[in-house]
């Protein structure tokens, strides 16, 4: 398996990247994707396809969506099997009252935020020995 596993590592090498524009979460009862969306996400689940795209996208097909937010990957290219990362980053944005939805996928995390704290979130994940501490 790729990708580093060392906590230690993870947490000093981690460089947040703030991405432009805003996400929302939707669903899909059916899981069928209307023509034209390109989400960044789609998992199905027994209730129906949740799907994360563009709030303009969205808005666009018609799909009622929830949780306006900002997408932040964590710039390190953590391991499927590492132990401890996310966990980590999630209570340090959780101790500033931030909430997060996270994804795993094969080369990095990423982070879903509120749209109104993201750069607030940013802050958290930069502050001078933040990745050490967390």
């Amino acid at each position: 398996m790729s990708g580093e596993t060392d906590l230690g590592r993870l947490l000093a090498r981690m460089r947040p990247e703030l991405r432009p524009g805003t996400y929302v979460f939707a669903t899909l009862d059916d899981g069928a994707l209307p023509a034209g969306l390109a989400p960044v996400m789609s998992f199905r689940e027994a209730e129906g396809t949740t799907l994360i795209l563009p709030e303009a996208e969205a808005a666009r097909a018609g799909l009622t969506s929830a949780f306006p937010c900002r997408w932040i990957t964590l710039t390190v290219h953590s391991s499927l099997a590492a132990v401890g990362f996310l966990a980590a980053v999630a209570a340090r944005l959780a101790g500033r009252g931030i909430a997060v939805n996270a994804v795993s996928a094969f080369h990095h995390d990423h982070l879903f935020v509120p749209a109104a704290r993201a750069e607030e979130a940013m802050g958290v994940l930069r502050e001078p020995g933040g990745q050490e501490t967390l």
